[in-house]
């Protein structure tokens, strides 16, 4: 790394496990070295899920994306409206990216993938949180999005399958009903590179 922090150095202290329930609680005592030669000790949290994969499947030629809405306790716990706008998604649990991607495709929107498209991968919360997003693309037709519920019941998935015009998502995105960081990415993806107005 060059630049201002490139002498910018940290040693872990300890670390303690605060939870392991869905995921791994933990903080840890760092000593930190300013790259100005300060040094501190901090306290920092991790949550660590593990890394997940997410999709925009889009149709070309009706202009169209497929999404699902789903409860969501984080949002209902927040006071806002838990049924959330997303792009399927899904942890790895030690699977491939494209692997789980194709899975998780078919669990929450019924659509057998044949070629999803690696896009990029982001920490979407990097200030706590672990994980790693890996983003995809495919192309589905109306004859693949005939479902209309998805996920799967065992685990507690409920998921209402939306094909909607890319248009009405992006317009969901200004109004705030599309609430979702890693959509919000995809759809503007979509809207540059993969269905651009002309």
């Amino acid at each position: 790394m060059t630049g201002p922090l490139q002498d910018m150095r940290w040693e872990v202290l300890e670390t303690r496990l605060l939870s392991d329930n869905w995921a791994r609680l933990t903080t840890s005592r760092l000593r930190v070295t300013m790259s100005c030669g300060t040094v501190q000790e901090q306290w920092r949290e991790a949550y660590d899920r593990g890394d997940g994969a997410c999709i925009l499947p889009f149709d070309r030629e009706r202009g169209h994306v497929l999404l699902g809405r789903q409860f969501r306790w984080p949002a209902a716990y927040n006071g806002d409206d838990p049924f959330l706008v997303e792009a399927a998604a899904g942890l790895l649990d030690d699977d491939a990216p494209e692997d789980r991607i194709r899975a998780e495709a078919q669990e929450e929107l019924g659509l057998a993938l044949d070629a999803p498209r690696f896009l990029f991968s982001l920490y979407m919360s990097p200030g706590s949180v672990t994980e790693r997003l890996h983003f995809f693309t495919a192309t589905y037709g109306a004859a693949d999005a005939q479902a209309r519920l998805g996920g799967l019941r065992d685990e507690g998935e409920e998921i209402e399958i939306m094909d909607i015009p890319l248009k009405e998502a992006l317009t969901m995105v200004e109004d705030g009903t599309i609430r979702d960081a890693k959509t919000v990415i995809l759809l503007q993806y979509a809207a540059l590179h993969l269905m651009p107005e002309d």
